[in-house]
This record gives C-alpha cells, structure tokens and sequence, in this order.
C-alpha cells in the first residue's frame, strides 16, 4: 500500500471540514451537509477501487 493515498484521502477530509465549516458560518446549512456528503463520497470511491485490487491480488495468489 502506498503512502500517498493516506496523504489524499486526509487532505480531502481537511478540506471537506473547512468547506464545511465555512457554509455553516455563512448560514448555508443545507449546501455545508452536500459538500460533507461528496467528500465522503470521494473517499468511499476511492477506497471501493483500493478494495477491488485487493480481491484481484488474492485471487492471483490463490489462483481461483
């Protein structure tokens, strides 16, 4: 595993809080939980691709 997707997926969480907290601080309630929802989004994507490696290397290793 390499380093650099931890890297991307913490900046994208600390960019994901400041948006956030900005659209609340200027009383865009609703648009701050939207941006929060696409900044999971994007990780969960992310992290769904690393996963399906995952299996594809087991499966190579084991042969099935």
């Amino acid at each position: 595993m390499d380093v650099d997707i931890i890297f991307k997926i913490a900046a994208i969480g600390i960019l994901t809080a400041v948006v956030s907290q900005i659209l609340k601080n200027s009383g865009k309630d609703d648009i701050s939980t939207l941006a929060t929802l696409a900044g999971v989004v994007i990780v969960l994507f992310m992290v769904v691709g690393m996963i399906g490696e995952l299996f594809t290397n087991i499966r190579t290793i084991f042969s099935f």
